[in-house]
């Protein structure tokens, strides 16, 4: 309702809002829906929005849908911040966590997915196609299912069956790719002149990052718009860091905060273009990771597009990338099950990050850190291997139990 324009994020050409947009026709950049801020500020302010309902939607002038008819929801609720548990290893505190499991699909793929399947519906978009790790694919199945778009997801053939069923059931057309998911891409690119789909890629498309920049603005409310002074994010292709900075900045612009946190990417260490990229310095991810695995499907991205814009927001926050090992993932599983967090692999590396990089003198004392999970466990279970032998079958007459 106040977007006034889609601008490149590399060459600042600018495009009308309310046209079927992918990436620039220039130059191939990332674009990026603007504001008029200043209407934004004259309609709604913080005191308005604490009477509204705990959603994302709540956010809607910030959103580039053209009326509230337009939203496609499931339900979306805020997700829940909570502070880590005293028990925890780490020596710093003031540990927080935002447990995004919480949402339709059990990730915050959903946010995207429910403003771009708004947006593009509006726009009379009706057939869809995506490459995708996994949880991307099945937010926008649900989504999709929800505003009768037919869609097509094109996952790695080692995709997770539990994602595999939820696309299946959700009535996607799937299919499964002999390679990562920058092939997926490849193949839904090739031939979405053929079969007349919108691509959904990653960064492709300038819609997703409006459902991900809520992050910020529900971040913000949550902490009395006294934001933590870091902030952890698995990345794979980045949308959500492209997301929270940009929340961040119209937050700024609105004078609703003061400060930016520090985005600080988690990446695998058997899959981090990005991090490789951070340390040599270089604006952006120079060529695809080679043989890239990890447990973490949604961190196996070995070729991010427009990752000169995710290398961007990290810069000037003053932020940093750091790469993990699967063995500590999922040590970091563990941890958050015994809080009664369900942490899926790719939100575990967070807290895997902070434990590595904690002793480093990265933070000062009492500062605010926050680690974003960004999906739930129940989908990996299988990442976490089991001695079921090992464990008592009791007699039904039983009456003790040693």
């Amino acid at each position: 309702m106040f977007s006034i324009t889609v601008e490149c994020s590399r060459c600042g050409k600018k495009f009308l809002c309310n046209q079927v947009l992918t990436v620039c026709k220039k130059c191939g950049g990332a674009l990026l829906f603007r504001y008029d801020l200043a209407k934004v500020a004259e309609k709604i302010s913080i005191n308005v929005l604490t009477k509204r309902e705990d959603s994302f939607w709540k956010f809607i002038e910030l959103l580039p849908l053209s009326s509230h008819e337009s939203m496609i929801s499931l339900g979306e609720p805020y997700t829940p911040v909570l502070q880590l548990s005293n028990h925890c290893s780490l020596t710093c505190k003031n540990v927080y966590i935002k447990d995004d499991g919480r949402l339709p699909t059990g990730t915050f793929k959903a946010r995207g997915m429910a403003v771009a399947v708004s947006k593009l519906k509006d726009l009379g978009v009706n057939r869809v196609a995506i490459p995708s790790a996994g949880n991307a694919a099945a937010a926008l199945s649900a989504y999709g299912a929800k505003a009768g778009m037919e869609v097509y997801a094109f996952m790695p053939k080692d995709v997770p069956e539990n994602i595999l069923k939820e696309c299946v059931y959700m009535g996607a057309r799937v299919y499964l790719v002999d390679g990562l998911i920058n092939n997926a891409g490849e193949i839904v690119k090739n031939l979405s002149g053929k079969y007349g789909w919108f691509d959904f890629s990653t960064n492709r498309q300038p819609y997703r990052l409006e459902g991900y920049k809520a992050m910020a603005f529900e971040i913000a409310e949550q902490f009395g718009w006294n934001l933590p002074d870091s902030i952890f994010f698995p990345t794979g292709g980045g949308e959500g860091v492209i997301g929270l900075w940009k929340g961040f900045q119209e937050l700024i612009e609105l004078d609703w905060i003061e400060k930016v946190p520090r985005l600080i990417v988690v990446q695998s260490s058997g899959c981090a273009p990005l991090v490789e990229a951070f340390n040599k310095q270089e604006p952006e991810v120079k060529e695809s990771w080679k043989n890239a695995e990890t447990i973490a499907a949604g961190l196996r991205v070995p070729y991010p597009y427009a990752s000169y814009l995710i290398l961007k927001a990290v810069r000037e926050t003053k932020g940093m990338a750091v790469a993990v090992d699967d063995e500590e993932i999922v040590s970091s599983m563990k941890f958050f099950l015994k809080m009664g967090v369900y942490a899926c692999p790719e939100a575990a590396s967070t807290l895997a990050a902070l434990t590595k990089i904690e002793g480093e003198g990265v933070f000062d004392s009492g500062e605010k850190k926050l680690l974003y999970l960004t999906g739930n466990a129940m989908k990996y279970f299988d990442v976490m291997e089991l001695e079921r032998d090992k464990i008592k079958v009791l007699s039904r007459n039983i009456n003790s139990l040693s």
